[in-house]
């Protein structure tokens, strides 16, 4: 029997997915090793996010890993893959999603318990301009960092609040730090977000095989409506854009809000459909179509590629 290599970034919530994704595997009967692969993502940790600007950051290594063939499959977080993948690649497996929500970490009980002028940490542009607009009167900071770092630097009096993923703290075992979690309605999540995928060679059809027991359709549908509406907005992983979609039954239900980077514009749109690419797109080019285009120019400047309307 040959061994199913994974590949995946060091931080420790990256291994504690990897290991669940290894665990899954050998109560199959695989033997499964694992590869850590420092990204450009990890490499830059002094400069925020949304100012790297490179497509790919946390996953570009991991590919070329797959590609030499080094490794197997790759373990990302789903919200990190750029929405187009080369056709090199294949997603092979989206399993089950954990909570997609924010959370809320704090001394204090609650967003609007927080004293005007308090300062709130977060690394994610999406996450700064939603807190701008819901508080104008915070001062919004970034915070890079694992999730350890971020919570010393709340515990020591750095930030009044810090806002993280749910998904991280729960696979963590650390959510009893989390106050508050945030409604998708007041900090709509990032697309993809609580979501896991895993990445092989598109023509590796053995470790297709090994890892279709992993797949989620019920999340698979979700995930790709939330992906389609950030395509069609010409957007990666750090711009500010949320979108939260759910399955009920054959319908998907999807919320989405382009905001821009100071609070002061906020919009939102849904709708609801059975196939999940033309729900995200017709909900992505409503938003578009509203100013959403103009938003995100103004973040990135003339040079962002943001499609034009048809």
């Amino acid at each position: 029997m040959s061994t199913l290599r994974i590949g995946s970034r060091g931080s420790q919530l990256a291994q504690v997915q990897a290991h669940h994704i290894r665990d899954l595997l050998e109560a199959r009967g695989h033997a499964v090793t694992i590869e850590v692969i420092k990204t450009t993502g990890d490499k830059i940790t002094d400069v925020a996010l949304a100012k790297v600007g490179t497509k790919g950051m946390f996953t570009k290594e991991i590919e070329e890993a797959l590609l030499e063939p080094r490794i197997d499959l790759a373990v990302h977080s789903l919200k990190d893959l750029p929405t187009e993948i080369s056709g090199e690649f294949a997603l092979a497996a989206i399993p089950a999603r954990e909570d997609p929500r924010d959370v809320f970490c704090s001394p204090h009980p609650s967003l609007n318990d927080l004293p005007t002028g308090a300062r709130v940490g977060t690394s994610s542009l999406r996450r700064q301009a939603q807190l701008k607009a819901l508080r104008p009167d915070l001062q919004v900071d970034s915070l890079r960092g694992n999730v350890d770092s971020r919570l010393r630097k709340l515990e020591a009096g750095e930030y009044d609040a810090i806002i993280l993923a749910a998904a991280g703290l729960r696979r963590l075992g650390k959510f009893e730090v989390a106050w508050q979690v945030l409604s998708a309605e007041s900090m709509c999540p990032a697309p993809g977000q609580g979501a896991l995928a895993i990445e092989i060679r598109a023509g590796d059809s053995a470790t297709r095989e090994a890892v279709a027991f992993l797949d989620h359709p019920e999340t698979r549908a979700a995930v790709t409506c939330e992906r389609a509406l950030l395509s069609k907005m010409g957007g990666g992983c750090q711009v500010p854009i949320g979108a939260y979609a759910e399955s009920h039954g054959r319908e998907l239900d999807l919320q989405a809000v382009v905001v821009s980077s100071d609070g002061s514009s906020v919009l939102r749109e849904s709708g609801s459909g059975e196939d999940a690419v033309s729900l995200g797109e017709q909900v992505g080019e409503a938003l578009l179509a509203r100013g959403g285009r103009q938003i995100l120019q103004e973040v990135y400047g003339e040079n962002f590629a943001i499609p034009e309307p048809p």
